[in-house]
């Protein structure tokens, strides 16, 4: 695994895509004093024995609750082992580690009151992948994602298990493997560690780097089921969208206009084609396509100050040693950020389908009747579109928003919640079902050009047909349609769909898209 230096507080987005990707991050070591300070800062509010909340008091509703300094330690690893209480199948290894460097970056800003060993210890476990095995459900978004942050947590007093490069072992097992030591948490530890929005964040950015790979693949798979169609480029044409002035819109257009140019079968149709307009879903996707990337970017940009952020509480000033108890843990932008992401990804796949329903329909495309030579004898791709469909009218359910959802917990003390933790962990399988929707397209779009051969598309559409034709063959007659399926979607998952096409530059969601 590669390292990167992360800077907290001034991390990027292409730094937090690398961690997501495999990316070790080591702590910039600027920011050590200020972790120190903080920690000192806590052991100088202990020891002048006043009620402060999360310190030497209970936590939530019990939060007029006094604790003794004797019983200090105990009560944060009370608190862990209390609210380790999630459930459902363990989060993706490459979300806990983001998951476990966003956390990393928070308490590394000197405003939580860690001390410098614990901080060393999660990121040492990044460095040797010890990766805790959390349950992701249980968090409702607000007073932190506790659940999930404590089942990460536990791992480090050496309770839970973890995932390490030999299996999945107790987390004693996995930290003595790796040279590591559980911790014993001071004061204001536990809540520091368990507080704050890092699972709902690292849940959103992992949602928000896969949706890059499937917008921009759905642009080379919408310009080529364009010309499969014999659409027009006309309407890519630059001066209909400046009019507009979306920026989105306008890099779109260009986009599809640039990965059109130069075909043949485009221009094989310039003179004596009857048709005056095309249909909405080759028409319209600079107006659609483009206002799914204006949104994208808008979530990015909250995403990037989120993960840049400290959302425990309460959070400490070490210049006067105070400690201020507020709301930075409800994870309200994040919630709204992941209902955006949402929002995109089930248009994405929603357009991508009607392009598959047009190319199958004989009326409307002017091909046979679902792609087949010998429709009838043959089904061809009638029910790849329906498999689409079904997936776009999942999509369609699960972008409901989540952040307009609040259910009271805490005895009421949490009386509204953000609901960012389903809202964003929802969207991985959204992005899954889109990007087989792109597959099926890039085969129905691939077979519909076939049908116009001798004649071939643009430089970079032919080489997007030549990467899936090594893997998949035309189809002449039926045969098992979901091992080509498998394929066609695998090659949108990776990316191999964008690289075909890089002769064309394609607008990213961020500012290094991958």
């Amino acid at each position: 695994m590669t390292e990167i230096t992360l800077t907290p507080g001034n991390a990027t987005l292409a730094d937090w895509r690398a961690i997501y990707r495999g990316s070790t991050p080591k702590l910039d070591d600027s920011c050590r004093p200020l972790i120190r300070a903080s920690a000192d800062a806590v052991a100088r509010i202990v020891a002048k024995g006043e009620p402060v909340y999360g310190i030497n008091t209970g936590f939530g509703k019990l939060a007029s609750v006094r604790i003794e300094a004797a019983d200090l330690e105990t009560l944060q690893r009370n608190i862990v082992l209390s609210h380790s209480a999630g459930v459902g199948e363990p989060m993706p290894v490459s979300v806990v580690r983001l998951m476990m460097a966003l956390k990393l970056a928070s308490l590394a800003q000197g405003a939580s009151g860690v001390r410098p060993a614990t901080v060393e210890l999660l990121e040492a476990m990044l460095a040797k992948d010890v990766v805790p095995v959390v349950p992701a459900q249980g968090s409702v978004g607000a007073s932190g994602d506790l659940a999930p942050l404590a089942h990460m947590t536990a791992t480090m007093i050496g309770v839970g298990e973890v995932f390490t490069p030999d299996g999945r072992v107790s987390a004693v097992e996995g930290l003595a493997a790796a040279g590591l030591a559980p911790v014993v948490l001071g004061a204001k530890e536990g809540l520091a560690l368990l507080n704050g929005t890092q699972f709902s964040t690292a849940y959103a950015l992992a949602a928000l780097f896969e949706a890059e790979i499937l917008y921009r693949s759905a642009l080379v798979t919408g310009a080529l089921s364009t010309d499969a169609a014999r659409g027009s480029d006309a309407p890519f044409d630059p001066r209909i969208h400046l009019l507009r002035k979306h920026r989105g819109q306008i890099e779109t257009a260009s986009a599809l206009r640039n990965l059109m140019a130069g075909s043949a079968i485009r221009e094989s149709h310039r003179v004596g084609d009857e048709r005056v307009q095309d249909p909405y879903c080759l028409r319209c996707q600079p107006q659609v396509m483009g206002a799914a990337l204006d949104v994208l970017r808008k979530a990015s940009d909250t995403l990037e100050t989120e993960a840049n952020g400290v959302t425990d509480n309460p959070l400490i000033f070490a210049e006067d040693d105070t400690a201020l108890s507020g709301g930075n843990f409800h994870a309200e932008p994040v919630a709204f950020a992941a209902d955006m992401i949402a929002l995109a990804v089930c248009e994405i796949g929603s357009l991508a389908e009607r392009r598959i329903a047009m190319l199958v329909d004989p009326a409307l495309s002017g091909m046979p009747a679902f792609l087949t030579p010998k429709p009838g004898l043959n089904s061809g791709f009638m029910i790849p579109q329906v498999t689409a469909a079904a997936l776009v009218s999942e999509n369609k359910q699960k972008a409901y928003p989540a952040s307009v959802d609040s259910i009271p917990t805490s005895a009421n003390q949490e009386d509204h919640v953000s609901m960012a933790a389903h809202g964003a962990r929802r969207l991985i399988g959204m992005i899954e079902n889109a990007t087989a929707v792109i597959g099926i397209e890039l085969l129905a779009a691939a077979q519909g050009c076939d049908f116009h051969a001798p004649l071939a598309s643009s430089e970079p559409l032919e080489a997007v047909r030549k990467t899936l034709r090594a893997e998949v063959p035309h189809l002449d007659h039926d045969r098992h349609f979901h091992p080509d399926m498998e394929a066609a979607i695998e090659l949108v998952r990776s990316g191999a769909v964008i690289a075909a096409a890089n002769s064309v530059d394609l607008p990213g969601v961020s500012e290094v898209a991958s």
